[in-house]
């Protein structure tokens, strides 16, 4: 096989350029994908109630405000930006800054006067009991005679 200047070996550059836009998609979609609503979010339920478990990092838990309106829950806040002093050179901001708000749609409706929010380390965990109305109930099947 020749050497191409291309492609490094004998190949079309065309086929190689596919190739590397076909890659290109790949990783996009995959960033879409994975989803970069904030705070990251772990729900789980039983019978009995729903956890959500939010990642909050570097948050004073003070600036947070959680809501429950009919099947949603509501977390929202504001990440304060680093002062900048006008000389300092950021060569790597990676982290977000700026209000947020993430409602979720729960499997569910809650006691909202039972509801309870904790922080520690970092993620804040609400706790959501199951309103006793929408507890699925047995029915009785009667018989004649």
């Amino acid at each position: 096989m020749a050497w191409n200047e291309w492609t490094g070996w004998g190949g079309d550059p065309w086929t190689e350029l596919r190739r590397l836009q076909r890659d290109m998609d790949r990783l996009f979609t995959g960033m879409v994908e994975g989803g970069d609503e904030f705070p990251a979010v772990n729900v789980w339920s039983d019978r009995d109630e729903i956890v959500v478990a939010a990642e909050l990092p570097g948050l004073d838990p003070k600036t947070v405000d959680v809501s429950v309106h009919g099947e949603q829950l509501t977390i929202q806040g504001e990440r304060a930006a680093e002062p900048d002093s006008g000389e300092v050179v950021c060569h790597r901001c990676e982290r977000w800054t700026g209000r947020f708000a993430r409602t979720l749609r729960l499997p569910y409706e809650v006691e909202r006067d039972k509801v309870k929010a904790q922080y520690r380390l970092g993620v804040l965990t609400v706790t959501l009991p199951r309103a006793a109305e929408s507890r699925p109930r047995q029915i009785r099947i009667e018989t004649e005679g």
